[in-house]
């Protein structure tokens, strides 16, 4: 698999406590390196590790060597197979520590991929560029002044329209991109810490699957620690957008104007309605249907249909409003 990143591990048990500005320095720790640095769910027994407060310690499985950990958790004695480095900014260490094990590859770097091999039937726009690493299927074709940035994998049937930049993405077969998209930039995590803005280091990728349409001006955004993930036949109007570790099921549709927020898991055949905002860090059932402008802040069960700010069931919602007309009504 491509690497969109340059690997800097492993590193010390000592390079951590430095990055972390910690003092503790157990000689029992000494010698111990962290080959890589993973969100939980991806790291393996050699790996450094994080864990936000708003996860139950004792629902996971962590794999990691190490975890970086709030001091103020009741429930870090469950971790004691674990080594633990203890801080009060969960969100600022993960930022300093994402950059102390990646980094963008330089220009020399990136000169060495393998030129990139466009397949039959293609149709590229004279100020289209292509850049080296890439894989690009059949009947391919892409507009004027886009760009697929290093190590882009591209299926068959795939059309790219104008000034559209894809970066750190895998898009599968008979997929339309239309005109002005920006597709795997970095999300939008960084920590705000002693008046400096830290930004972290986002590793994850795009994943589009088959049959998908993205809409013109839409932006979605690669994963930090796991992927961005837009499952088959999904159909995104312009202008939404997509932060973030944000996982979309199969055959949904998202109107105008959309925002979901980062790490929100979206299920199959969702119908969201123009402008509707979407909360980070929850969950949206299966065939769920959201009313334009509708402000969705808690996690909805299957087969819901929501509406309103805060959303909440549509007759719910109609019946509220409809008394509450009456009441204007009745005081004119």
């Amino acid at each position: 698999m491509f690497n969109f990143y340059k690997k800097l591990g492993p590193c010390s048990y000592t390079d951590i406590l430095s990055a972390l500005n910690i003092d503790d320095a157990s000689s029992n720790y000494s010698k111990v390196v962290f080959n890589s640095f993973e969100g939980f769910k991806n790291s393996t027994k050699n790996d450094l590790t994080f864990l936000y407060d708003d996860y139950d310690i004792s629902e996971l499985e962590i794999k990691a060597k190490g975890i970086i950990i709030s001091n103020k958790r009741k429930d870090k004695s469950k971790l004691d197979d674990v080594i633990k480095f203890e801080v009060s900014d969960v969100q600022s260490s993960v930022a300093r520590i994402s950059n102390l094990f990646y980094r963008e590859f330089n220009n020399i770097e990136k000169n060495k991929f393998h030129k990139t091999k466009i397949c039959r039937g293609s149709n590229i726009s004279k100020t289209a560029v292509i850049k080296n690493g890439c894989k690009i299927g059949d009947n391919f074709s892409i507009g004027d002044g886009s760009v697929i940035n290093e190590g882009c994998v591209i299926g068959n049937n795939v059309k790219i329209g104008a000034n559209t930049l894809i970066q750190n993405s895998i898009i599968g077969n008979n997929n339309e991109i239309e005109h002005n998209c920006s597709i795997g930039q970095p999300g939008f995590g960084f920590s705000f810490n002693d008046n400096n803005n830290l930004k972290i280091f986002h590793i994850g990728r795009v994943i589009i699957q088959d049959s998908c349409y993205i809409g013109s001006n839409s932006t979605i955004d690669r994963g930090s620690f796991s992927d961005t993930y837009i499952g088959e036949n999904v159909y995104l109007d312009n202008q939404v957008h997509i932060a973030h570790n944000v996982s979309i099921g199969s055959n949904s549709i998202l109107a105008g104007q959309c925002g979901i927020a980062g790490s929100t898991t979206i299920g199959r055949y969702v119908r969201m309605g123009g402008q509707v905002g979407v909360a980070g860090h929850i969950s949206i059932g299966n065939n769920v249907e959201i009313a334009a402008k509708s402000g969705v802040r808690n996690s909805i069960a299957d087969n819901q249909k929501i509406m309103g700010d805060p959303a909440i069931n549509m007759f719910t919602h109609l019946k509220k409003t409809l008394k509450k007309n009456k009441l204007k009504d009745g005081n004119a």
